[in-house]
């Protein structure tokens, strides 16, 4: 793996730490929180319909390969919302389970940028771009009464370590990998992701009365995500 490419997984890693930094400075209101997870989730949703499924069609991988892979992610993380529900029952209240989905998410997304880069072309900097802003409002979309404050800082350090940490582990797991195993890691992926938008971030945005802006919020992240894909080609 080349420094630029390291450079670039850097960029998601710092993001996540000026996000922490924010969000210990600056406590936003729970409405203004909602409106920040949909267009987290705008994001997201941009980089599975306009990066990462495209990707995968382009890896001719077999369409057993591609669904079983997408299958499995599913399974997988209907089994992490079981434990998770677990974790938030014995931690009293506690934002365990969005939390740790969101360790998972952004574990995800360094494997997909890692991916990305495996991939060639400029598809691991638009994802690792993209992503980025994903990363810059996590901190505040993760705030709490049980997380504020600096201890914010350290769980996005510790977000932005991780999807370094994935990013490269996943670029040098599959540089050479066949298409049928890098389709299959990409399927897997998407599952996690769209898990993350349905299960966690909408899930936890609808907990507050929404007004019709945040529709528009969604899709500003969506557009966002889309516009840097399209500066980048």
């Amino acid at each position: 793996m080349n420094t630029h490419a390291t450079l670039i997984m850097a960029i998601p890693a710092g993001v996540a730490v000026a996000g922490g930094a924010l969000a210990a400075l600056w406590r936003p209101s729970h409405q203004l929180r909602s409106l920040i997870q949909h267009f987290a989730a705008g994001v997201i949703l941009a980089a599975l319909a306009v990066e990462l499924l495209p990707d995968i069609g382009k890896e001719h991988a077999t369409k057993a390969v591609v669904l079983g892979a997408f299958a499995a992610g599913s399974l997988f993380m209907y089994a992490l919302n079981l434990w998770t529900e677990r974790l938030e029952q014995a931690a009293q209240g506690a934002a365990v389970g969005l939390l740790v989905a969101t360790f998972v998410d952004v574990a995800t997304d360094g494997f997909i940028i890692g991916a990305g880069f495996a991939a060639g072309g400029e598809t691991g900097t638009v994802l690792a771009l993209g992503l980025s802003v994903e990363l810059l409002f996590l901190g505040l979309a993760v705030t709490s009464e049980r997380i504020a404050g600096w201890r914010i800082v350290a769980v996005t350090a510790a977000l932005g370590l991780t999807v370094m940490g994935c990013a490269v582990l996943g670029s040098a797991l599959l540089a050479g990998a066949s298409p049928a195993l890098l389709a299959g890691t990409l399927s897997f992926s998407a599952a996690a992701l769209l898990y993350l938008v349905t299960e966690e971030l909408l899930m936890e945005a609808h907990e507050v009365e929404e007004k019709p802006i945040a529709t528009l919020v969604l899709f500003g992240g969506f557009l966002t995500f889309w516009g840097i894909q399209l500066m980048g080609h």
